[in-house]
């Protein structure tokens, strides 16, 4: 379909009556003369096709004009709007980036598990507005609701240990999961809350915060990620800067996570491993889906490329006649 950006550029086409009758004034007036007593000798001979090539000149001249004036109209294509029905909903993403998700009983550890698992997760949830909460011994929001997931999944990708102050404050990842998600327009709200310990630092309890987020109608799913028995954590870094490791008992506080889930109506998942991992999101990505109507357009482009073609196909026509048969000696 095709549009022009600036239609009220289709004026300057009044121009061309002032330049028509100039022309056609300046033709007449410009004849030369010569005194004869008779021009009966040339009644017979035709027109020279010089002057009807002349005519043809000023038209060209005209041609390049209209399609200058169309270049300046910006004329341009689109596809119309369509209205789609599809599944989406509105999830905030709350990971632990506290040092404990260094451990490695995932593969290369617990953080990049995660992060693997939680892109996976976002690039198959085209319609959702998503966002991203990090949480340690404090909490903040590194993305908002979006449904850019490209910049989501830079901004996963990005996350790294030591942002934040060390802890594992569950409550207030919670809190501000919800002052995130609260407002969000979609009917279906939801938090998927991931962590490796249990809460013991922060202003919010866990508790309070899963009962605020069920006054608003917000689920929250939590998972416990960690291995059965023990893992190898980080312990200290050495004078090289490396990290050292010791294997400790995992400690997950499974029964708060769990009553988490059950006060605002959500699950509690507990991933041993990345594939455990995958295959919870991968539950929870069919659990949280509602039914909405989209509406979508391709993106609009610039379609000034064939006049300004044909300008130039115009002009260098007009240069060659003007340098080849209608050139003159002054």
């Amino acid at each position: 379909m095709m549009e022009l950006s600036h239609p009220a550029m289709l004026w300057l086409f009044l121009l061309f009556l002032p330049l028509i009758a100039w022309y056609i004034y300046s033709e007449r007036m410009s004849h030369p003369t010569m005194r004869m007593s008779s021009t009966s000798a040339f009644d017979s001979l035709p027109t020279s096709w010089k002057v009807y090539l002349k005519h043809g000149m000023f038209a060209l001249k005209l041609a390049m004009l209209g399609c200058l004036i169309i270049i300046l109209c910006r004329p341009q294509s689109h596809d119309s709007w369509e209205t789609s029905d599809v599944d989406g909903t509105d999830i905030v993403v709350a990971l632990d980036v506290s040092t404990s998700m260094l451990a490695k009983d995932f593969k290369p550890n617990r953080l990049d598990a995660a992060k693997d698992v939680a892109v996976q997760f976002v690039t198959g949830r085209e319609h959702d507005n998503i966002g991203l909460v990090l949480l340690a011994g404090e909490s903040f929001t590194q993305v908002p609701l979006t449904m850019d997931n490209a910049t989501l999944v830079n901004a996963i990708k990005q996350i790294q240990i030591g942002v934040l102050e060390d802890g594992t404050a569950i409550g207030d990842g919670i809190a501000t999961s919800i002052n995130r998600i609260k407002d969000g327009k979609a009917k279906s709200k939801s938090i998927i809350l991931l962590t490796d310990g249990s809460n013991n630092t922060g202003v919010v309890a866990p508790l309070t915060a899963a009962q605020v987020a069920a006054q608003f109608g917000i689920k929250i799913y939590t998972i416990g990620v960690g291995s059965n028995g023990s893992a190898p954590y980080p312990v200290a870094i050495d004078y090289a800067g490396n990290v050292q490791y010791q294997t400790l008992p995992v400690v997950i506080d499974e029964p708060t996570l769990k009553q988490i889930a059950q006060t605002t109506g959500g699950q509690y998942f507990r991933a041993t491993s990345k594939d455990v991992l995958k295959q919870v999101f991968a539950e929870i990505d069919k659990l949280e889906k509602t039914r909405l109507d989209v509406q979508r357009f391709t993106h609009t482009e610039d379609n000034y490329l064939p006049w300004a073609l044909a300008l130039m196909a115009l002009l260098l026509v007009y240069l060659a006649c003007e340098y080849t048969v209608m050139r003159h000696i002054p």
